[in-house]
């Protein structure tokens, strides 16, 4: 497949056909570049969460494709989103991932000081830039602040270009996957709680966005975790009440019916949810007083609607999945062509049990972190799949199974859970983004 990607639109919606893609969007450095400056700039991206930053002057410092930037909380409890870039030199103003600021951020380079709005405060030697430019260019207007930033439910999201569809067009109806998160809460409130795990994988971003939606591979990837847990909890009563861990890992070997009755759903823009009918979520152990305290804040449909509905994975493309119950979320950052970060982010509800905030913990550490023994099995194949990609005589990767032509024309779609129709969704969204000019 030819490169020069850049002036070449056609060139680069060849790379996605109806039901397959080629290898270039997971190996090319220049497809990847492009990516920083069309689709993660042209779409909105998580952030961070409000929690992060409770205070007056505290920050939350991140990447964003590439571009450092942080959270601010202001004065008037508003949360703003700024370059993390002094206006003079280029340094970062912090380099600690969080903190607080006082009541304005100091340059470490030459003292530039500027307030928590971003507006300049102070320079040293003032006299020295009397009768220059200084006020009337960029360098004397303080810092940048991303101005297209959404917080929805206090999950902070930023769209980092001028261009670029408005907060509630791009993701419509999937929003409603954050807000069963948060109405779990009773009181309607969440916060960010343990820290967060983290695992550099030396892999395209795409593939881990894909596995999300892979309902197939738990059944042979995922093998060996399965008949261990199996094996150990053999011989046990029916209604013998199950350890966390094992409510957890044993309904990854539920079997290809399973995953394929949950179901399906995809939206524009490649959003999707998994597990729209049930999922491995769907059966954790009740809690009596929990669920009288949500029909009190709620009432009691509305409760029974909010704790039944226990999606898989929500997507939010391109940077976000949601898991309602447990309350997890994964943020994916990539970094090259070749690699990507992905976190993994537990909340505490307030107002519902403890037990809710450790079976977020549990799940983290059982299935996300980087000795998991679910997770070791996905990253060895997916740094698999990126060196595989590289052989000669098959330059396309197959996303075949239960294409139907007539999804070509339509926005929302609701499908069987094993249908790979939630990853063709994701591509078609790719390419209308990377297809188009950068002016």
């Amino acid at each position: 497949m030819s490169s020069n990607y850049r002036d070449r639109p056609e060139a680069i919606r060849a790379l996605v056909q109806e039901d397959r893609v080629h290898r270039d969007l997971y190996l090319s450095d220049e497809l990847f570049a492009l990516e920083q400056e069309r689709l993660f700039a042209r779409t909105w991206l998580y952030a961070g969460h409000a929690s992060q930053v409770p205070n007056t002057g505290d920050y939350w410092a991140l990447e964003l494709a590439g571009r450092p930037v942080m959270m601010v909380r202001q004065a008037d409890g508003a949360v703003r989103v700024f370059y993390n870039r002094c206006a003079h030199k280029g340094s970062r103003l912090v380099t600690d991932e969080s903190g607080n600021a006082g009541k304005f951020f100091r340059c470490p380079y030459h003292a530039w000081t500027y307030k928590l709005d971003g507006a300049p405060l102070a320079i040293p030697l003032k006299t020295g830039y009397e009768g220059t430019r200084l006020k009337e260019c960029e360098s004397g207007r303080g810092l940048v602040e991303l101005k297209n930033t959404a917080v929805y439910r206090d999950f902070v999201f930023v769209r980092l270009s001028d261009r670029g569809p408005g907060f509630e067009d791009y993701f419509g109806e999937v929003l409603r996957a954050i807000d069963n998160m948060v109405e779990r809460s009773p009181e309607g409130r969440l916060t960010v709680g343990g820290g967060v795990l983290r695992n550099i994988i030396h892999c395209n971003w795409k593939m881990y966005l894909e596995n999300i939606n892979d309902t197939v591979h738990p059944m042979s990837t995922h093998e060996s975790a399965t008949q261990a847990a199996d094996a150990l909890w053999q011989g046990r009563a029916p209604d013998e009440p199950k350890p966390m861990a094992m409510e957890q890992i044993l309904p990854f070997g539920s079997g290809y019916d399973f995953f394929d009755k949950m179901g399906g759903r995809v939206f524009a823009n490649g959003h999707s949810v998994l597990g729209i009918n049930f999922s491995i979520h769907s059966n954790y152990a009740q809690l009596p007083d929990y669920e009288a305290a949500m029909r009190e804040a709620h009432g009691a449909e509305r409760a029974i609607e909010i704790l039944q509905r226990s999606p898989q994975n929500s997507v939010l493309f391109p940077s976000l999945s949601v898991k309602g119950s447990p309350q997890a979320i994964r943020v994916i950052r990539p970094l090259a062509a070749n690699r990507t970060l992905i976190e993994a982010w537990s909340f505490r509800a307030a107002g519902a049990p403890d037990l809710l905030f450790e079976r977020a913990m549990t799940y983290n550490r059982l299935v996300f972190s980087p000795m998991s023994v679910v997770a070791h099995d996905d990253v060895h194949l997916f740094e698999s799949m990126q060196q595989g990609l590289k052989a000669e005589g098959n330059e396309w990767v197959s996303l075949h199974r239960n294409f139907d032509p007539a999804e070509l024309s339509q926005d929302t779609i609701s499908t069987n859970g094993t249908n790979e129709l939630l990853m063709r969704n994701q591509f078609r969204a790719w390419a209308r983004y990377m297809a188009e000019a950068s002016t």
